[in-house]
């Protein structure tokens, strides 16, 4: 339980720091993968609800602090997000990439028109097609894709802390 928990908040860092550092100067069209998002709909998806609003709330918080306007809107955006997407735990496929993709892909695009209402929306800026073709599709793909690895790499250390588990048992 410690293990995970652990792993979990390493995951966190190692997350924040790529998307606020490397990735920041690997920016395809001044768009960044939101990395976050990925840990949050990853952690739901193999876990559950309780999980996912945990590991979203401490991801939002994590970027509200960093790069947030106002303190909560993030955490509540990917609390939200990880609490829906804790639902799919049910149909949890291990060899499938296709559900876990569609997941990241639907709670970024989620994530990106959130951001557009509480953003730009509120301060009267009305051109949603512009946004939506220049910064949600493309944050959306490069999520995604960089999703993939990421995605990956969190199953591989959740299924070494399961065997470690029973082993031990």
């Amino acid at each position: 339980m410690i293990k995970r928990k652990l792993v979990t908040f390493i995951t966190i860092i190692v997350a924040i720091l790529l998307q606020t550092t490397i990735f920041r100067k690997l920016a395809l069209s001044d768009v960044v993968p939101n990395l976050l998002l990925v840990v949050t709909v990853t952690y739901s998806y193999l876990r559950g609800r309780t999980s996912g609003l945990l590991t979203g709330f401490l991801c939002g918080l994590l970027l509200d602090c960093i790069c947030g306007s106002v303190v909560g809107l993030y955490a509540f955006v990917m609390m939200t997000i990880g609490f829906i997407i804790g639902f799919c735990q049910k149909i949890y496929f291990r060899n499938s990439l296709v559900l876990p993709l569609i997941l990241i892909a639907g709670s970024d695009l989620i994530y990106g028109i959130y951001y557009y209402v509480t953003e730009f929306l509120m301060r009267g800026r009305l051109h949603f097609s512009f946004y939506f073709i220049h910064r949600i599709l493309p944050e959306v793909v490069y999520t995604t894709l960089v999703g993939i690895v990421f995605y990956r790499l969190i199953v591989y250390f959740e299924t070494r802390i399961s065997r470690k588990k029973e082993e031990e048992v």
